[in-house]
């Protein structure tokens, strides 16, 4: 199953324009947050970076693993003499790197949808940012709004689950499977005929089987949709069939 680094912004001396208190590392994290329960049910295995490193950090914990790709949350600010008076969403990728371009266009896309000014909202190229251009994996980096202005602030502020998901969609889009809203994960139990229930990559019987199941194990069932669980058994998360398995 699809692997994503996750790393939210560790910059909490950026302030957030408004009455109310908070910072780009505070609102990044809390996006992050929120993503997990949608990626786990979706099938989407992740690793956090850690806040008490720096970008460097970041790229060399990212690089120390194996991951499908990198996705570095921030949010921008203006140049001093525009201060405050700019907005937008800026999605940053590879240009050398297909796959990092086309995660920028589908996560810039779908940002459309939600952000207010659609028309802003743009997937750019960077051969500067270290974050997409030194990670093994293909990257890409979202400025999510301008956190000196008052209006991107506020609507960041106001629609952190509404961000969350909206990335995990573009995530899903990307790998070719379903976004499956969260639910609770519950524990279910395999029961077939007595053979081994595969696990799949894509909920499908064509998906890849990346492993088995043997009849009456325990497993963890993080979601269940069109006839398939998004499961985890041993180590491995993957689809399996929801006909034998009772929760």
């Amino acid at each position: 199953m699809p692997k994503v680094f996750l790393s939210p912004s560790t910059q909490e001396w950026n302030p957030y324009a408004g009455s109310e208190n908070g910072n780009e590392e505070l609102y990044m994290n809390l996006i992050a947050d929120r993503m997990e329960p949608y990626l786990r049910s979706s099938g989407i295995t992740y690793v956090r970076n850690d806040p008490d490193r720096n970008v460097g950090g970041a790229i060399a914990d990212s690089n120390a693993g194996y991951f499908d790709v990198h996705l570095a949350l921030h949010s921008n600010a203006a140049p001093e003499h525009l201060a405050g008076k700019l907005r937008g969403i800026d999605v940053y990728y590879y240009p050398y790197d297909k796959y990092s371009e086309m995660l920028g266009v589908i996560t810039a896309n779908n940002f459309m949808s939600i952000y207010p000014l659609p028309d802003k909202c743009t997937a750019r190229p960077t051969t500067n940012l270290g974050e997409v251009t030194q990670t093994k994996a293909p990257a890409i980096l979202c400025e999510i709004g301008y956190h000196d202005n008052e209006q991107d602030a506020d609507w960041i502020r106001g629609n952190l689950t509404q961000i969350a998901e909206n990335l995990t969609q573009s995530l899903c889009d990307y790998f070719g499977i379903p976004l499956i809203e969260p639910g609770p994960i519950v524990r279910g139990t395999v029961v077939t005929d007595g053979s081994n229930l595969n696990i799949r990559k894509f909920p499908s019987t064509e998906g890849e089987i990346i492993g088995t199941i043997p009849n009456g194990s325990a497993i963890t069932v993080y979601s269940r949709t069109n006839g398939w669980d998004v499961i985890s058994y041993q180590g491995t998360v993957g689809y399996a069939c929801n006909e034998y398995i009772v929760l």
